[in-house]
């Protein structure tokens, strides 16, 4: 019996096991690299005065294609969380006045989320400490990838 995958996705032995080794090497016992930027990324965030999960957020919201917000939906599917999640999240973000929401324009049953000044802001400064910091990681990282392409 093959492994289930999202909405019954059969996926063969080979692939399974695949995935297992990747799983293996790289979240259960992440490179050097990878470990040290995601603990950056994390004391950033923090440090910024939101959560890293926040900082997701702001990030998914910001670089949604084609448009400057997302519905409650999209943010949910971007982050891989369930709806209800994301809003209690999104709740978090406009009470901390990082985003906002609005009605969209064509389903005013639907609601948006778009970036306030101070989360364009808080999201900028993190964006520019990240970038830094992957230009000092950034070689380590691209082997890490490499390595990984050949499995």
């Amino acid at each position: 019996m093959s492994p289930r995958g999202k909405r019954g996705t059969s996926f063969s032995k080979s692939t399974s096991r695949a995935t297992a080794v990747i799983l293996g090497a790289v979240f259960q016992n992440p490179p050097a690299a990878l470990r040290r930027f995601l603990h950056f990324s994390e004391t950033a965030a923090h440090a910024a005065g939101i959560t890293p999960q926040h900082h997701q957020a702001l990030l998914a919201i910001k670089g949604f294609p084609g448009r400057d917000s997302t519905s409650v939906g999209e943010l949910a599917e971007r982050l891989q969380i369930r709806h209800h999640s994301a809003v209690g999240l999104v709740d978090r973000l406009v009470a901390d006045k990082l985003v906002r929401r609005e009605s969209a324009r064509d389903d005013r049953r639907q609601v948006h989320v778009r970036l306030t000044p101070r989360g364009e802001g808080v999201l900028e400064k993190l964006s520019e400490l990240h970038h830094t910091q992957l230009k000092t990681l950034g070689p380590e990282l691209r082997r890490m990838l490499a390595r990984l392409s050949k499995l």
